[in-house]
């Protein structure tokens, strides 16, 4: 294998798997890219056996082959050489030789053969939809995935994919996320699957807010997404998410509106003077006047008033408050709605009159 490419045509496809490459590997092939030259095309795959990342890029080919080199050895002898610099890439026996200039680096390889790969998926259907739109689906719900949690199937992301509708959803069991999108062409059967937490980053940091069209495949083990000469493959998490339809409250014509920074702010303040391990605060409701209470264990408090649009009776309830900020960072409005009934049930938070992202924080005791 030799080929030949400008350093920037070379550094674009390695930055783009990288992610995916763990600094500690249980099989040293998993540090690795696995190279493939031919057809005057490099591609460079990247896989930790639960995301594979692949990138094409266009290069000269002076001779068609495979091999894996160290993958993020590889890219910092490429990121460390100087703008506009070509870089010859050659097979020599069982090492990979890479010059530009008058340098010369020398890097250890394993056979391609020994890489894992996902070839065919066995999708069962394939949708395609803007990439700003799959963009927007996992920024507005990713942050309310369970992190580590025993319950394997919260520690990801629910894609529920309709005939004219895909859905994302995402609970660690305090609290939900849930945010559609409309689909010109949607999929041919309902479907739901659980992407895992890497795999949503990994897209996440891949997709652009962009109008351009991607193809999202689905079968029953993997998810395949491709975009602009990359290509994103995910296993799937193996579980039943919960029916998170049966948490989320009706909907009432009543409810509070303000201003969504000042009540982000006033939960800042308040939140200083919290118990750091829970994170409680406690607000009550009356006379259309919101009041943010917090306290600790070193008897310190904290009180701020707010006034909101609100008709019904006095409530006082307790929430932990990063997940009501959380949810008022992934609203676009400038005002807020939010929705409580009494001090145990959830509270609902959307944009005004909208209805395709909605956010529930269950409430605590305090």
């Amino acid at each position: 294998m030799k080929f030949r490419a400008p350093r920037e045509v070379l550094l674009a496809p390695l930055q783009a798997v990288v992610g995916v490459v763990e600094r500690r590997q249980t099989m040293p092939i998993l540090g690795n890219f696995l190279l493939i030259a031919k057809d005057n095309s490099l591609s460079v795959t990247a896989t930790d056996l639960e995301v594979e990342l692949l990138a094409v890029a266009d290069v000269e080919i002076m001779e068609p082959g495979d091999i894996t080199v160290p993958g993020r050895k590889f890219l910092d002898i490429c990121r460390a050489l100087p703008e506009g610099a070509n870089v010859t890439v050659a097979q020599k026996g069982d090492r990979v030789i890479v010059t530009s200039g008058r340098g010369r680096y020398t890097l250890s390889t394993l056979p391609a053969a020994e890489f894992p790969t996902v070839d065919n998926i066995g999708a069962q259907q394939t949708i395609a939809l803007a990439q700003r739109q799959l963009k927007r689906l996992l920024e507005k719900t990713q942050f309310a995935m369970a992190n580590q949690d025993v319950r394997y199937y919260l520690n990801g992301l629910l894609l529920e994919v309709g005939s004219k509708r895909l859905r994302s959803v995402a609970t660690d069991g305090h609290r939900l996320a849930m945010c559609d999108v409309d689909l010109e062409h949607g999929g041919n059967s309902s479907q739901q699957v659980i992407i895992p937490r890497k795999g949503v980053m990994e897209l996440q940091r891949m997709l652009a807010d962009s109008d351009s069209e991607i193809r999202m495949s689905i079968g029953s083990n993997h998810i395949r997404v491709e975009i602009d000469g990359l290509r994103f493959t995910s296993k799937l998490i193996d579980g039943r998410f919960p029916e998170y339809e049966r948490v989320i409250p009706k909907a009432k014509d009543e409810g509070i509106k303000t201003e969504r920074a000042p009540l982000r702010h006033a939960l800042q303040r308040t939140a200083i003077l919290s118990n750091e391990k829970y994170r409680g605060i406690r607000l009550e409701l009356k006379d259309n006047t919101m009041t943010i209470q917090a306290h600790n264990p070193e008897q310190e408090e904290a009180e701020e008033q707010l006034e909101v649009e609100y008709v019904g009776t006095g409530v006082e309830i307790g929430f932990n408050v990063n997940y009501l900020l959380d949810a008022l960072g992934a609203l676009d409005d400038e005002s807020v709605e939010m929705q409580v009934t009494d001090a145990n049930s959830s509270c609902i938070i959307r944009d005004p009159g909208e209805t395709k992202c909605t956010y529930v924080v269950m409430p605590m005791r305090l």
